[in-house]
């Protein structure tokens, strides 16, 4: 099965940075788009940040300047930079892949269990 594994949330004070890691299994990691998402309590799911596997970017509007993503194919792992974090950031931010499981031929999304992000001071 494909594994989306998210590390690195906690709380952190305003204008402070944090580091979030997605480790993933199960997928063609290298051919994947690989994506962070975050909901904030009674908000929809927003897009954060997308990274192809040719590793073009995009941002929301929201974290453009202040966040980067990236990837690292030789770990299989895509991380989310974050930096001059600010209480809106608040939420429980998903790693999110769209591509390939081994063995099974077709695209699908699949999504991380989500790990907390508090900005407060």
């Amino acid at each position: 099965q494909v594994q989306l594994m998210e590390s690195g949330g906690g709380l952190v004070q305003p204008g402070g940075s944090l580091r979030l890691s997605c480790a993933a299994s199960g997928i063609i990691f290298s051919a994947a788009t690989m994506g962070w998402y975050r909901q904030a309590p009674g908000k929809e799911r927003e897009l954060v940040a997308t990274i192809t596997s040719g590793s073009s970017t995009d941002y929301a509007d929201s974290v453009k300047g202040r966040f980067i993503i990236s990837r690292d194919n030789a770990e299989n792992t895509v991380y989310l930079q974050m930096n001059s974090l600010k209480p809106e950031d608040t939420a429980v931010y998903y790693c999110n892949a769209n591509g390939r499981r081994r063995n099974y031929r077709g695209n699908r999304n699949y999504w991380g269990q989500g790990t907390q992000v508090t900005v407060s001071s």
